[in-house]
């Protein structure tokens, strides 16, 4: 097995190479890698109905949309990742035990008691979760990925997948929350993140009598290019999201305002604005500039006209209009 030491902490990169070794190397792989903060969401989940959009807009979240299933999950610098890429020809299949059982015995070996795999795909300590899981087979080999809670900033986590379930209906697969905790708070030894990847690095060499290398300077350009080219697209991460309705309302000084949209692919399609407010304008104006929109903050800002807007609801400005779009 190759242990591929990977410092970058941007998602798209990350995400990126995962399917970059997966495509390009041979062989059994192991990585660490963290991100900076971002939403990672499942490859059948929609994106509109796992994240709140005011929430990780106004603190820079990135969304990704990874290879493998499941829910989604929030990541910062606290939270370690880690992936297990196992060839065909070692008989892959899709077992959870088989590629949490080393990661367990590490966290184990701290001297913490009560660590299990529990259910379908979660590492808990006692009743906190501390691990999701995810895999898939791809390219004729399994990818196995997991997140560790070592020092994540869990009120941020909480923050980014906030979502009202009373005021979405939508395909795809829902995210199940659980009550998380932190890796750290449960071993004696002061570690900090960066030390807990390194001994857990070194546990995984040992266990498996593995090389640890870095990607090469080609590597690197080539995950970059499929960073650019996929996983920093909006196509990729909110494109694929399936059918998606949902109503936002909110009462002014100037009266309330009402909106119902039906998103299909994360494209506007049909948009319905009522409410007792005044307007100069027939508000069917408004609603015929947002149809085929991406439904995106910058994208609605960038193409609705600020003028017609106050006409049609008299007395709002742009940036309200947004917050009620996507709070």
């Amino acid at each position: 097995m190759i242990i591929y030491r990977n410092n970058s902490v941007d998602p798209y990169f990350n995400l990126a190479s995962e399917q970059y070794l997966l495509d390009e190397k041979n062989g059994g792989i192991f990585m660490l890698w963290r991100n900076d903060n971002a939403v990672i969401i499942g490859k059948n989940q929609n994106a509109y109905a796992e994240i709140d959009l005011e929430y990780v807009e106004k603190n820079n979240i990135k969304v990704v949309r990874r290879l493998t299933g499941g829910g989604a999950v929030f990541h910062d610098i606290g939270n370690i990742n880690y992936t297990f890429i196992v060839p065909e020809s070692e008989k892959a299949t899709l077992d959870f035990e088989r590629f949490t059982r080393p990661v367990i015995k590490a966290i184990e070996a701290l001297g913490v008691e009560n660590v299990c795999l529990s259910g379908r795909n979660d590492i808990m300590i006692g009743e906190q979760k501390i691990s999701g899981n995810a895999q898939t087979q791809y390219n004729g080999k399994t990818l196995h990925h997991g997140t560790l809670l070592y020092s994540a900033d869990l009120s941020k986590l909480a923050g980014a997948l906030r979502v009202d379930p009373e005021k979405i209906k939508s395909k795809g697969i829902k995210s199940v929350r659980n009550r998380v905790g932190n890796i750290s708070e449960y071993i004696s030894e002061k570690l900090d993140t960066e030390e807990f990847m390194s001994y857990l690095e070194g546990y995984i060499s040992k266990e498996t009598d593995s090389d640890i290398i870095e990607f090469s300077d080609e590597d690197m350009q080539k995950i970059q290019q499929l960073s650019d080219s996929k996983y920093s697209t909006w196509e990729w991460n909110f494109g694929k999201s399936k059918e998606f309705c949902t109503e936002k309302k909110k009462r002014y000084p100037f009266g309330s305002v009402a909106v119902d949209l039906s998103l299909e692919n994360g494209i506007i399609k049909s948009v319905k604005i009522f409410g007792d407010f005044f307007g100069l304008k027939d508000v069917s104006i408004l609603e015929e500039q947002l149809l085929g929109l991406r439904y995106e903050m910058n994208e609605v800002r960038n193409s609705i006209d600020s003028v017609i807007l106050g006409e049609c609801i008299c007395g709002i400005d742009i940036e309200q209009f947004l917050e009620l779009l996507f709070s």
